[in-house]
């Protein structure tokens, strides 16, 4: 498996740290991580893992889903004043991305539960490239669940697949089979079949009637939205079972700041 840490930070710094090497600081130093922000911790512990594969003692982080407060130390390290150096803008940009995401992904999920206790917030495939193991790992911190890992975890026959192959037949899987029809008539035809229903980008109203029409068909059937916007989830979340939606990858980062000390 390809280390993205290893990634990161050689893009940051690839040779030598210019300013480091300028002012010829040697020594041990401190690190914190400290957020001027309330948020969610996410994704803190596999860097901490990173920084002890890399001989920095890594004294304390928080654990995925704990929730902090502004002055708050998300992760805290001694080592090497030269390799902290090296660590510190990466290391603080991708915290401050990742606690984003899990923030962003509790509020959606809280808002959603309070109008159905029983409703999935799952995220879709739209992560940033290379950053998707742990935006992934981020929006489960945040309580929510992922609708798809990848093309190789699951089967969604989408409308372009439909556009392709015509009428679907009899279809048999070990995964659950999830149709995004193109149409209501499309949805009705294909409810016997389907083990999720996925329906872009109808109304609370529309999915409100068609819904139970899916469900008499196939009382086993879920029924999933996609491509709404996050402030609308408690509009949709009485008439569904599952929420697709991509919000929690864009989230604002959070207000994160790093302080380094010699020891």
């Amino acid at each position: 498996m390809i280390d993205l840490f290893e990634l990161y930070f050689y893009e940051d710094c690839p040779y030598e740290d210019e300013s480091v090497e300028l002012l010829g600081i040697k020594g041990k130093g401190a690190l914190r991580i400290v957020s001027r922000e309330a948020g969610v911790c996410a994704c803190a512990g596999e860097l901490a893992d990173y920084y002890e594969k890399k001989g920095v003692k890594v004294l304390n982080f928080l654990e995925d889903g704990r929730i902090f407060k502004p002055g708050d130390k998300i992760l805290e390290a001694e080592g090497d004043l030269k390799l902290l150096f090296r660590l510190w803008r990466v290391s603080q940009t991708f915290l401050s991305l990742m606690c984003a995401i899990a923030g962003k992904t509790a509020s959606i999920v809280n808002a959603g539960k309070k109008e159905n206790p029983d409703l999935i917030i799952a995220t879709s495939r739209k992560t940033h490239p290379g950053a998707r193991r742990f935006e992934l790992k981020a929006v489960r911190a945040g309580g929510g669940d992922i609708h798809r890992n990848s093309l190789s975890d699951s089967i969604q026959i989408s409308q372009n697949h439909l556009e392709i192959v015509g009428e679907l037949g009899k279809l048999r899987a070990m995964k659950k089979i999830e149709i995004e029809p193109r149409s209501r008539d499309e949805a009705l035809r294909y409810a016997k079949i389907a083990e999720i229903m996925l329906l872009d980008h109808l109304s609370p109203e529309e999915l409100k009637k068609v819904g139970p029409e899916l469900k008499q068909l196939n009382p086993k059937l879920e029924i999933a939205v996609g491509g709404i916007e996050a402030k609308k989830v408690p509009e949709y979340a009485p008439f569904v079972d599952i929420i697709v939606i991509s919000a929690p990858y864009y989230a604002t980062p959070l207000d994160l700041t790093t302080k380094i000390e010699r020891i």
